[in-house]
């Protein structure tokens, strides 16, 4: 497993879990969200994506219990009430996440783990995927390529949620200052250099304040509706299926039209392309909601290249490429757009392309 130096969080959860559980942790493990920058309800169709991995993580400080205790007990920061059990039985709720992770890592035995997260929870960034991939990286010494599809099956057999690989992927495997090209057809990987810094860009993150959870209908629904629309004939589909079927092919392709103006900086490209998958996301998939759609509207007439939900959608958050210098002014134009609808104020903040997920080591010295 990579390792990075200590920041103060992972010092702070390891003093933490001491308070709680009398002793050190072993392990102290962070691992990321991520932003989709475009190829979305693609992964599951053997389609292409192109993530980054997020600053904002997921922590998880753990220790192994005596030899002979099975004794499983896992505390959240954001939970008041710890979970409870023994090795090998499924966790509720929350927990299943961490019970179904140890389950597909292997672990055996009992285990004390502590969960900390700067992430939002159903914001359309990855928290389920980089929890399970923060105990993964805890409690597992298999590298990271060989976490990817255990982390996958954990949320998708283990806890039931229809989703694609996409998630822990770029959380096991980012690389700063690149996005990932993923292609769930092939299997194929590629570092595609992501700095829109180098050309006086920003890209932000708009979370909405809107929650969805994944495990639940309108996800799973919209995934058997393509799932039928791309193995139907495609001309005797319903105009709803056709419409399904439209968004997973021309969002593969804005992919490719978006690696291709990364290679090229051709910054204008890359934004026309996120807003044409906004459109695409809310006409043809429609997983959009009324506060996604005011921020993309607002954020494009106030100066945004581009803007799109990012996520699996019914909620989370939008990105916004923009000129820096109309970062305020951007801000601005969302912020009054909800003012006038009287929604809660969102809040945002500048996303740059982190690294992967990584056991943090205590510096000595």
């Amino acid at each position: 497993m990579p390792s990075l130096p200590s920041p103060d969080r992972g010092l702070d959860l390891r003093s933490r879990f001491e308070e709680i559980f009398g002793r050190p942790p072993a392990v102290v493990a962070r691992a990321p969200g991520r932003v989709n920058i475009i190829g979305e309800h693609t992964d599951y169709h053997g389609g292409l994506c192109l993530p980054i991995a997020l600053d904002q993580a997921t922590w998880v400080a753990t220790a192994p219990r005596e030899a002979g205790d099975d004794r499983v007990e896992v505390v959240s920061t954001a939970v008041p009430k710890p979970w409870q059990g023994t090795a090998g039985s499924r966790g509720e709720g929350w927990a299943r996440y961490v019970t179904s992770t140890l389950a597909e890592v292997g672990h055996r035995g009992g285990a004390d783990l502590l969960i900390d997260s700067t992430l939002p929870v159903g914001a359309g960034l990855a928290s389920s995927a980089a929890l399970i991939c923060a105990v993964a990286t805890a409690t597992s010494t298999a590298a990271p390529d060989e976490l990817v599809e255990p982390c996958v099956r954990a949320e998708v057999e283990g806890v039931g949620a229809a989703t694609g690989g996409l998630d822990q992927t770029v959380s096991l495997l980012a690389r700063p200052g690149h996005a990932l090209l993923l292609d769930f057809g092939s299997g194929g990987r590629e570092y595609v250099p992501w700095r829109p810094e180098d050309a006086a860009l920003e890209l932000l993150v708009v979370d909405t304040r809107t929650r969805h959870a994944h495990a639940e209908g309108d996800y799973r629904r919209r995934r058997a509706e393509s799932e039928a629309a791309l193995s139907g004939d495609p001309d005797r589909l319903d105009a709803m299926l056709a419409r399904r079927r439209r968004h997973v092919e021309t969002e593969n392709a804005r992919v490719r039209e978006v690696v291709s103006a990364l290679t090229r900086g051709d910054w204008p490209s890359v934004g026309a392309a996120l807003t044409a998958s906004h459109v695409s996301l809310r006409d043809d998939y429609e997983v959009s909601t009324p506060e996604l759609d005011a921020v993309v509207e607002a954020a494009l007439a106030a100066g945004a290249l581009g803007a799109r939900l990012t996520g699996g959608g019914f909620g989370g958050c939008a990105i916004v490429l923009t000129p820096a210098d109309l970062r305020d002014r951007v801000v601005g134009s969302v912020l009054d757009r909800y003012r006038d609808r009287g929604w809660a104020e969102p809040s945002w903040w500048v996303a740059e392309a982190g690294g992967p997920a990584a056991r943090v080591v205590r510096a000595r010295g």
